[in-house]
């Protein structure tokens, strides 16, 4: 019987198996992919992590690796397949159709960008294709970029790109955009920001990085010059699992406060898959070390 058990191995199910490391938890984590440390990876360069600066994404996953496993942190490969609630704990289910038993879990499934799934998205994804403007924007300085979406997060994004960036087109696929009325004016009012609408794109081309974003209007080809394309059409939480367990938001998400606590007696969210307002690496790791804490707390008050 485990004390802990942490589905996800990103910065915040790494950053837990740290804090419950050193609490002297009995924790495990159980990750999906072999050695994996989450969509951190894809980052070509991290400017915003504290004390790290320009580490690329995939060297910042590998450090907090080698963090947790230096204090000697337990993990096993494999895929969740379902968590039943006991009388005082929890079974996890694994794809091999072994299951373990936990007093509690920190779950740190994250959330995945919703793709275009185009001709060379998978291929210049973080050279030049990003989903994060708030990560990657800085890189794109005095450059011409483009956003696909248009609801707020697309928006959103169009009106952080514009600080930098020379000029930023908003490219969607119909007439109407789907943001805030809010958001729509301050964009139309913002000079470097350019909407070409009834767009779907088709292809995004380039040599090493991206050179250009092909796309249909009026069933006619064109092709635009831009040096990134940021990706805002949505993202998808990995909370399956916990549908019917804890409780969830509208979009999915899992709902849970800044303690991490769900709805679910034992069951703690953190990173991208709770309910919050900043998906960062940082407050993902900030909530690994949350969750822990709470989940130790939790453990006190039921073994008394």
């Amino acid at each position: 019987m485990y004390d802990i058990i942490i589905i996800g191995s990103g910065p915040a199910g790494l950053t837990a198996a740290i804090y419950a490391s050193r609490a002297e938890l009995n924790a495990l984590v159980i990750e999906k992919e072999y050695q994996g440390t989450g969509q951190i990876a894809e980052s070509e360069r991290v400017e915003n992590y504290p004390g790290l600066y320009g580490e690329s994404g995939f060297d910042l996953g590998e450090k907090f690796r080698e963090h947790t496993l230096s204090l000697g942190a337990k993990f096993t490969e494999g895929e969740v397949t379902f968590i039943q609630k006991g009388n005082d704990f929890y079974k996890v289910g694994l794809s091999d159709c072994s299951d373990i038993e936990t007093r509690t879990i920190i779950y740190a499934a994250g959330a995945k960008p919703n793709r275009l799934n185009i001709e060379g998205e998978n291929k210049y994804s973080g050279c030049g294709v990003s989903y994060c403007a708030i990560c990657d924007g800085a890189f794109y300085k005095d450059k011409t970029v483009a956003v696909v979406g248009g609801g707020d997060t697309a928006l959103s994004d169009a009106l952080l790109l514009s600080k930098t960036a020379k000029l930023v087109y908003v490219i969607h696929r119909r007439e109407e955009l789907r943001a805030n009325k809010a958001l729509q004016t301050a964009a139309n009012k913002t000079e470097n920001i350019r909407f070409i609408l009834n767009a779907v794109p088709v292809e995004i081309t380039g040599d090493k990085k991206v050179h250009s974003l092909k796309f249909l209007r009026n069933n006619v080809m064109e092709e635009l010059e831009v040096s990134g394309v940021f990706v805002a059409v949505g993202t998808v939480p990995q909370s399956g699992l916990l549908k019917g367990i804890a409780e969830l938001d509208g979009s999915g998400y899992v709902i849970a406060g800044e303690d991490c606590a769900t709805s679910a007696e034992g069951i703690f969210a953190a990173g991208d898959v709770r309910t919050k307002q900043l998906r960062q690496v940082i407050t993902a790791a900030a909530d690994g070390a949350v969750a822990v804490h709470s989940a130790e707390n939790y453990l006190l008050k039921s073994s008394r």
